[in-house]
């Protein structure tokens, strides 16, 4: 990091997005961490996060944050800066923090909420000692009140279709605040330019100008190469070998909270069939996809075994464990007995008079060569047990239309956490009702499970309670985890406080260009 003095003010900074996602709303189910990436730029960021995920608040719109137990319940005080405004000249206090949790604690299913993990766990939120403080109290000894209220939803997002929609193309800046609001948004080139907020009470922005261009993976390539971007991921071989000759950058690399997996579409009719989606799970081998994922970097991981924790974070536990080790033998059997039978075409039918064909969809988006490559491979090694696998390729800008639309039978995706409190977000990942179950698995006795776990009051004792209700979770098999991966950011060798930092979440108005 280096601090404010060292930087020159002024400059911009452009870099490759690859969706801006319709949905602006990060509270909302449909946001993406493509949303999270703009919101960051023009709403309040009231929490930041160091590489290892320590937290601390940001003191231009908190002043103190006092947690605490009291009569058996936790109980946390926000005092928000007297100076917090929005852009629309409404008052950022206890009514912000009052109107994010009736949106997000899931007692009205109308507003759909990204994840209701923490919020439905308080029981109110009420003024303090004046308007300028929010007081917090859950039902009893909530473990993860960090995780909570980093963000906040502006007090006017009052209806379901405020909350749903208003935000869909519309990032609605008049409801933002911050050093940075949005200039201009282009919908049709896919650009977003972030100027100096005149409204923000804090130090200034360094930068004069931040832009987000829409761009496929090779084309963020090229246009780094050109010089018309400050920064591009170069997460695979073939990107990673296009920049490494280039003068004047550097590679910044880290381990990466984030998770890659494969989704299984239970609304798929062959995929009800948990013997299917066991076999399905079963016939690919794992290993093989991360020496292709990470070949030419020179970095290697054990296989994940959660998508809730890293392996790099104490309390972790291979929840996978052997539920879908790969097995082709098992995966023959198993499609056998569930009625798929062997055919010389190489892709199994269903016994009886329909002979339907055992062949899934798979779409892949953009054009980077490592996600085709992937595929190809997983079709093949699907093929060896009579799956066929049709793979689609589409832009990378029907991201959301596939994963919220559920256009897929099977599907590669990944997300990143955005803090580091992963087992508070058990419900979120596995919960039946939640909107951020891609897959469609879960039960009654399954949610169960998970809510006994939520009340555990300690984090440690949360850890090992939801290793043990994880691993339930994968033996449904609808979501198998592939790599977790570096992050690996190349950029021009003056720009500060960007690029590959884990967990890290610091001040935007800090990054800029060395002197």
């Amino acid at each position: 990091m280096q601090p404010r003095e060292n930087l020159r003010d002024g400059g911009g900074l452009t870099t490759a997005l690859t969706e801006i996602t319709p949905q602006w709303n990060v509270f909302q189910a449909d946001a993406t961490a493509y949303s999270l990436a703009l919101w960051r730029w023009y709403n309040p960021v009231l929490a930041y996060f160091s590489p290892d995920g320590a937290y601390s608040f940001n003191r231009d719109y908190l002043t103190d944050v006092q947690k605490g137990v009291v009569d058996g319940r936790t109980v946390v005080t926000y005092t928000i800066n007297p100076r917090a405004m929005y852009n629309d000249g409404t008052p950022l206090d206890w009514r912000a923090f009052e109107n994010t949790w009736r949106l997000n604690r899931g007692a009205d299913v109308r507003y759909a909420a990204s994840s209701t993990d923490g919020y439905d766990q308080i029981d109110s939120v009420r003024r303090g000692a004046d308007d300028r403080q929010a007081i917090v109290t859950f039902r009893g000894i909530w473990a993860w009140p960090d995780g909570l209220f980093n963000t906040v939803q502006h007090p006017k997002i009052v209806s379901p279709d405020d909350f749903n929609r208003s935000y869909l193309q519309n990032p609605r800046a008049d409801l933002g605040a911050g050093p940075y609001t949005i200039e201009s948004y282009d919908r049709t080139s896919g650009i977003v330019v972030f100027g100096r907020n005149r409204k923000w009470w804090g130090k200034p922005g360094k930068l004069d100008r931040r832009v987000f261009r829409q761009l496929e993976p090779q084309a963020a390539i090229n246009a780094f190469r050109n010089g018309e971007l400050d920064a591009t991921g170069v997460g695979s071989k073939d990107y990673r070998a296009q920049v490494v000759t280039m003068s004047g950058i550097d590679v910044r690399v880290s381990a990466s909270p984030a998770n890659s997996l494969l989704v299984v579409n239970l609304a798929t009719p062959a995929l009800r069939d948990i013997r299917v989606r066991e076999a399905l799970l079963r016939g690919i081998d794992r290993r093989t996809l991360a020496r292709i994922r990470f070949t030419g970097l020179g970095y290697t991981e054990q296989l994940p075994g959660s998508l809730l924790m890293y392996p790099f974070q104490p309390g972790y536990r291979d929840n996978l464990g052997s539920t879908a080790d790969f097995d082709q033998q098992r995966a023959r059997r198993l499609l056998d007995e569930a009625g798929w039978v062997a055919d010389p075409s190489g892709v199994r039918r269903r016994t009886g008079a329909s002979g339907e064909r055992l062949t899934l969809s798979l779409p892949i988006l953009g054009d980077d060569a490592t996600t085709a490559n992937l595929a190809r491979a997983m079709q093949a090694m699907l093929r060896q047990i009579g799956i066929g696998l049709t793979i689609s390729v589409r832009p990378s800008a029907d991201f959301s239309a596939v994963i919220v639309g559920k256009e897929f039978d099977v599907f590669m995706m990944g997300f990143s956490s955005s803090d580091p409190f992963g087992m508070a977000y058990l419900c979120q990942i596995w919960c039946s009702n939640s909107q951020l179950n891609r897959s469609g698995a879960g039960s009654p006795q399954l949610d169960a499970e998970i809510r006994r776990v939520q009340a555990f009051p300690v984090p440690a004792e949360q850890i090992r309670a939801g290793n043990a209700v994880e691993a339930q979770a994968f033996r449904q098999y609808s979501n198998l985890p592939l790599f977790n991966g570096p992050t690996m950011v190349a950029v021009k060798q003056k720009l500060a406080n960007f690029g590959a930092g884990m967990f890290f979440v610091g001040p935007v108005e800090d990054i800029g260009w060395e002197r």
